[in-house]
């Protein structure tokens, strides 16, 4: 019996030694033990969250090395190799109002921090700026609520990054054409949806993730108290372009927010006045390839032969060099039953209508249609 405990103990202490040996290796790479915990974050209730699992890991913690201490101390003190033998008992009141009293004493002590910890999370009244999120397959667009500024936010890693022809650099895919920017120690209101499937938008450093669904809407906050740059995910697994759907949040200066928002009102303006505009084809070739390939390359490829059985091809396609308005209608409307989305409240009118006049003239189409902004609010209008 000595034998067999000697061995059991050396099964235990091997780990444990090898486990010492890789502790440093480990620490090196992740420059201390700290990177392998939770993050504290930027807000109050990122760090609430943080205390919260720290209290009850070490309340584990000490669970854990009473009940083996217990058990690894009975098993060497009172081997039958001693002489000792087994005690027989049955029901014993004793210690069953003790395993009844004791962990329902430490559920309470753990729900008194987790209760205020939820109620924080969700206490989202007195906020100082609404933004509203809408997921879409496989981006994500903010509308600042009552100040009439909206845009999409979507991958911007190149595609030589993307299939191996360039370097990877530091924040491979975790870049996107515009950014979320909120001022720094303000309380703003996120209200979370969708508009094809389920996403969910998660920002570590805020201690914010809520799922974005379609048809509801759901709240959360942050009230962020350092300036800087905060980069997220959708952790829904939401389709094949799940892992290109990050989310980037600017934090700056109540001052810098105010002139950026005022810059953004203005361009919001300039393209309204741009829809009035008569565009040549040369323009909108050039508008329309950038806009494609930020937009619709990442189902229907660069080259506009779609990926097969997946997206059907652009190229040489009876939509793209069919009625005009049925192109016209496929892009602002979507196709139901598919995974072509409604474009039209996604993109202003010049970006749709360089798109279609785009996807009408490359790779051969070549049918020498100009779509002009106008015809496409005067499209919108006339549903």
């Amino acid at each position: 019996m000595l034998s067999k405990a000697k061995l059991l103990f050396a099964r235990m202490l091997v780990p444990l030694l090898l486990l010492s040996v890789a502790g440093p290796v480990m620490a090196e790479k992740t420059r201390h033990w700290g990177d392998l915990n939770m993050t504290r974050g930027v807000t109050d209730v990122s760090r609430q969250i943080y205390d919260l699992h720290m209290i009850i890991f070490w309340i584990c913690v000490v669970i854990g090395v009473l009940v083996f201490g217990v058990m690894i101390f009975s098993m060497f003190v009172h081997r039958k190799s001693l002489g000792y033998k087994a005690a027989n008992f049955h029901e014993s009141t004793t210690v069953e109002i003790a395993w009844t009293v004791v962990p329902a004493l430490i559920l309470i002590v753990m729900a008194v921090p987790a209760t205020s910890a939820l109620l924080n999370l969700y206490d989202t009244t007195e906020a100082e700026m609404d933004v509203l999120i809408t997921g879409y397959q496989w981006k994500w667009q903010y509308e600042y609520l009552g100040e009439d500024v909206s845009f999409i936010s979507e991958l911007s890693t190149p595609e030589s990054e993307i299939y191996n022809t360039a370097d990877k650099n530091e924040h491979y895919l975790q870049q996107v054409s515009q950014p979320l920017v909120i001022p720094v120690d303000t309380k703003v209101r996120f209200l979370v949806t969708a508009k094809d499937v389920i996403h969910s938008w998660w920002m570590t450093e805020f201690g914010v993730k809520r799922d974005a669904i379609p048809g509801f809407v759901n709240e959360t906050w942050a009230r962020v108290e350092k300036t800087g740059t905060y980069r997220g995910e959708c952790t829904e697994l939401c389709g094949k372009g799940h892992a290109f759907m990050p989310i980037v949040v600017e934090v700056v200066e109540k001052d810098e927010f105010a002139t950026w928002l005022s810059e953004k009102k203005a361009e919001v303006a300039a393209i309204r006045e741009l829809t009035s505009k008569e565009f040549s084809l040369e323009e909108l070739m050039t508008t329309g390839e950038a806009a494609y390939n930020r937009t619709c390359a990442a189902c229907h490829m660069a080259n506009g032969e779609g990926i097969p059985g997946v997206f059907p091809a652009v190229k040489g396609s009876a939509i793209a060099t069919g009625p005009v308005t049925d192109h016209l209608s496929i892009v602002i409307n979507g196709k139901t039953g598919t995974a072509m989305q409604a474009f039209g409240a996604q993109l202003s009118e010049v970006d749709l209508a360089a798109i279609i006049t785009y996807e009408r003239n490359a790779w051969g189409n070549s049918t020498g249609d100009v779509v002009q902004p106008i015809e496409i609010l005067n499209f919108k209008q006339g549903q």
